[in-house]
């Protein structure tokens, strides 16, 4: 008979964190698969903050949001490509952009397997976050149901400083 104490009740509880379950590859996620990419991107705080602003660091490292209507993309209408500001990984095709008047950059929709929702129980609410699949920095928020007349009525409002425009 298996005797469980107070002391393998909080070792269980501290190392739950860490344990990860393998899911045979048939059934894990697409964004699981690019672990190898993931691998090469993954940088520690230090290596972070030496290649980031400061601004950008607190919004892709630490989950923060640029103020509403100061962000350069906001308004921003040229041809191209969206891509992290912490990796350079594209993230989202122009076509995709709208104008939603929230004070971020909105799209409908981003490219495949780039973006991994999350959810955040943050703000005394639940939301799905959304953060950059290869390297784990903090994009946003995905909000749906609003009624916006776009293919997906899902509107993926995203920091500006957590992107770059690539029009090559």
């Amino acid at each position: 008979m298996l005797r469980i104490t107070q002391r393998s009740r909080s070792l269980a509880y501290k190392l739950r964190a860490r344990v990860v379950v393998r899911q045979p590859p048939a059934t894990r996620p697409f964004h699981q698969s690019i672990v190898t990419n993931m691998a090469e991107k993954s940088k520690s705080d230090s290596e972070w903050r030496a290649i980031l602003s400061r601004e950008q660091f607190r919004v892709l490292r630490e989950k923060g949001t640029e103020a509403p209507g100061t962000g350069k993309y906001e308004h921003h209408n040229g041809e191209g490509v969206y891509t992290c500001a912490g990796c350079g990984t594209p993230l989202y095709k122009s076509t995709t952009k709208f104008n939603s008047g929230c004070g971020w950059p909105a799209f409908f929709d981003a490219l495949p397997g780039a973006v991994t929702r999350h959810e955040d129980r943050s703000m005394f609410m639940t939301r799905t976050e959304i953060t950059c699949t290869a390297c784990g920095g903090h994009l946003g928020h995905v909000f749906k149901g609003e009624g916006f007349d776009t293919p997906t009525d899902e509107r993926h409002c995203v920091n500006s400083i957590s992107l770059n425009f690539d029009d090559n």
